[in-house]
């Protein structure tokens, strides 16, 4: 399956989304809302893309301004076709590929993300996983979640769109964070 690049400098490329039922690519429609919500906050963003599959997040991310993505995928054939998606795109210098369960990424890395995404599996238990870590111990600005509806990931959420079975939810951190430098005190 092909998957289009919606916005930025690789609007209208195309990439490859994993054979099999391991991934299950998030639809153009979404993306461009999803994209639409998060605004110029992905602009010079330091990103984390977490269960990548295709890597279709973060490499939109790429095209509409961020610094640079950290894609982690768990599994070994659809890190194969990310990097693929990743070398096709000329964008390996803006991008680090991790083989690694996205929970156990988030636990035991320290690094501050801008903005991170998360696609987990519907059905797993990973989306309020990964939401629980973040609320204990922020990894990223802001936490873009999609999900499925039923799971209770959107609870406390700053921002929620339900797209038919498909929900997308934002969370921010106590303190956002740009570009992984502190906030600047107001002197006014």
């Amino acid at each position: 399956m092909k998957l289009r690049i919606i916005a930025g400098i690789h609007g209208g490329r195309f990439i490859t989304a994993p054979k099999g039922q391991t991934t299950r690519p998030t639809a153009a429609r979404i993306r461009e809302a999803w994209f639409s919500a998060v605004g110029d906050d992905i602009r010079h963003a330091k990103v984390l893309d977490l269960c990548s599959g295709s890597g279709a997040l973060g490499i939109e991310a790429l095209s509409r301004g961020a610094r640079h993505v950290h894609f982690v995928e768990a599994d070994r054939r659809t890190v194969s076709t990310l990097k693929r998606n990743v070398a096709e795109l000329g964008i390996e210098s803006q991008s680090t590929i991790i083989r690694a369960d996205a929970l156990h990424y988030v636990v035991r890395n320290h690094e501050m993300f801008d903005v991170a995404f998360a696609d987990p599996p519907y059905g797993s238990s990973l989306a309020k996983e990964l939401l629980s870590q973040f609320r204990k111990q922020a990894f990223a600005g802001q936490l873009w979640i999609e999900h499925d509806g039923s799971d209770g990931v959107s609870d406390g959420a700053s921002w929620t769109r339900c797209y038919g079975e498909t929900n997308v939810s934002g969370h921010w951190a106590d303190v956002l964070v740009h570009n992984n430098e502190p906030p600047q005190p107001d002197f006014e």
